[in-house]
Order: structure tokens, then C-alpha cells, then sequence
């Protein structure tokens, strides 16, 4: 099967990263094998949902048996093709930005933040957790010395736009946007946009109103740990 023409719901791709992060964790405590019930409780995800989305992939499970764990971290990943490294570059190395270069996806082998870029005369030139900090003059050369296609957006609101129409037409393919600024790109370029705000809000409703339940036990991500 030519995993690359395979063709699956955006739903669906969103959750597979959530499904190979959990695996990783349950083959590092020596687990064979797990059901579609057992990911649902970890992951509050539909049980349903999750047998459809395997569905997608192919025959990854038996009934009754469950998913072998071994087989199917390793079809993810390379599905995810967690084994190729992905270049990306960050825009704006204030104080998120700075956090966000310190951080640097240290969970994921695949995804590495490989520059950073700035206007400040006072960060051009510099390192910030062992990543170099470069004017935005250079960003075609940076960017296309590292094939990057991947850039996270963390400037000022007001200068989002017009950083983004910058680094657009450098080649740059998709944009993580921390800004608040709604943005307009061209069809083909992939935007996707994280509003700190709306995420805390949304958080602070459904404590206020969905309280969780305090007997069921959480991993360190605050998700159920169902392993009980």
C-alpha cells in the first residue's frame, strides 16, 4: 500500500498524532495490546470514532482482540512519517516566540524549529536555546537552505499581515499563527490559528460548567489515565 496516496477526513488526520502520542506511551510500559475502548477512556475520544478513523488505514484490528500495539505505532508513524525530520522556522522571537524556541517540539522527533527571525538589531545575531536568530532580510536564504515550508507566527498584530504576505512569497507553504490577527493567504498556503485567549476561555466555561469528575485519575497531560 502507497501510504502517500491514501486519502483520509482532516477529522480524521488531526486525531492521528493524539493516537501515535498515546502509543509511544503505552509501548514504553511494555503494553501489547489495546482496544478502541481503552484509547476512547485515555483520549475522550468516541470509541466509534476511533475504530472509523483506523477503518480509514486499513485493517489495523481484530474484533475482540483489540489493536496490537507494536504494529500500529509503527504504521503511524510512518503514515505520519515520524521517522523524517521536518524543518521549521519561527517569525518573531519576542516573549512567546522565545518560549516556543525553548520548547522546541522536544517531544517529537520529526518536527525541529531550525531559526529564528526578528527585526530587533538587538536579537539579529544572536542564539536563543542554541537556535540562531536571523534578520528577516535573510529569510529566502535561510528558508530555502533548510527546505522549509513550515513557519510559526508569533510578530506584533499589527505586523502579521505583512509579515506573512513576506515570508508567503519566500515559500513558505503553511503558518502557525499565534497572533490574534485573522489573515488572509493565498489557496495554497495551509493557516492554522492558535488564540491563547479563546483556548483559556473555552477552558474556563467548561470548568464553570462541565466540572470533571474528581475520582477518575489524569496522566500528566490532564487526560483520564484509564489504565485503572
Amino acid at each position: 500500500m502507497d501510504m502517500s496516496d491514501m486519502k483520509i477526513p482532516q477529522v480524521t488526520a488531526k486525531r492521528l498524532p493524539l493516537y501515535y502520542r498515546y502509543l509511544e506511551k503505552l509501548h514504553a510500559i511494555g503494553k501489547r495490546r489495546v482496544s478502541s475502548a481503552q484509547l476512547s477512556d485515555a483520549l475522550q475520544i468516541d470509541p466509534a470514532t476511533i475504530r472509523r478513523d483506523f477503518s480509514y488505514l486499513g485493517e489495523l484490528g481484530k474484533k475482540g482482540y483489540g489493536y496490537n500495539v507494536n504494529y500500529l505505532l509503527q504504521f503511524l508513524r510512518d503514515f505520519l512519517r515520524q521517522d523524517e525530520v521536518t524543518n521549521v522556522v519561527l517569525v518573531g522571537v519576542g516573549h512567546l516566540g522565545t518560549a516556543l524556541l525553548g520548547y522546541n517540539f522536544y517531544r517529537s522527533h520529526s518536527t525541529k524549529i531550525v531559526a529564528g527571525f526578528d527585526t530587533d538589531p538587538g536579537k539579529v545575531g544572536t542564539e536563543v536555546e542554541g537556535i540562531p536568530v536571523f534578520s528577516m532580510d535573510r529569510f529566502a536564504e535561510v528558508r530555502e537552505l533548510h527546505h522549509v515550508e513550515v513557519a510559526i507566527l508569533t510578530v506584533p498584530a499589527n505586523e502579521a499581515q505583512a509579515t506573512t504576505d513576506r515570508i508567503v512569497a519566500s515559500g513558505i507553504r503553511g503558518i502557525l499563527n499565534f497572533t490574534p490577527a485573522r489573515l488572509t493567504v493565498p489557496r495554497n498556503v495551509r493557516l492554522h490559528h492558535i488564540d491563547l485567549t479563546i483556548e483559556l476561555q473555552t477552558l474556563i466555561y467548561f470548568l464553570k460548567n462541565f466540572p470533571p469528575e474528581e475520582d477518575i485519575p489524569l496522566t500528566e497531560d490532564g487526560q483520564p489515565d484509564g489504565q485503572g
